[in-house]
């Protein structure tokens, strides 16, 4: 099940909550409805491995908790704060390659998402039982054209 509230919570945020499922396509789809089309397949991709590392790795798939995730657009910046019920971790993964040159050595892919997530987001920040993950993406300033002044 689907729970959606979009009422202002805080500075206009909206939230999602579903029983952990790997079936993320409409929650994707929700989630990015308001975003620039530009910019669309990166985040999809990005909170996609947000969601599946919640439901998978947090929630291990367990169908009575729920994964929580809250949106909103603040001052150019688009930000999502995604919540699990599980026992958490300690995130250590530093990220300095480009994930198109990443190969994983074994058939573990450990780290491959959190390197994705530091790729595509301008922010990737856990909370510190590891249970909440907050992701923010810039959208790119307009520049302003001076105004002239006549003489």
């Amino acid at each position: 099940m689907i729970t959606i509230s979009l009422r202002p919570v805080g500075r206009n945020w909206g939230t999602i909550s579903f029983a952990s499922t790997l079936y993320l396509c409409p929650i994707l789809d929700l989630l990015l409805t308001e975003i620039p089309l530009k910019i669309q397949g990166e985040l999809r991709l990005g909170l996609q491995e947000a969601l599946v590392n919640a439901a998978k790795h947090g929630n291990k798939l367990d169908p009575s908790k729920t994964v929580v995730v809250r949106f909103s657009l603040i001052d150019n910046q688009y930000w999502w704060i995604i919540s699990d019920q599980g026992r958490g971790f300690s995130p250590s993964c530093v990220c300095d390659t480009d994930p198109a040159d990443y190969l994983p050595p074994d058939e573990s892919e450990n780290g491959r998402g959190m390197c994705i997530l530091h790729q595509i987001f301008d922010q990737v920040e856990w909370n510190r039982t590891g249970t909440e993950l907050r992701l923010c993406k810039q959208l790119e300033s307009k520049h302003r054209i001076p105004l002239l002044s006549r003489s």
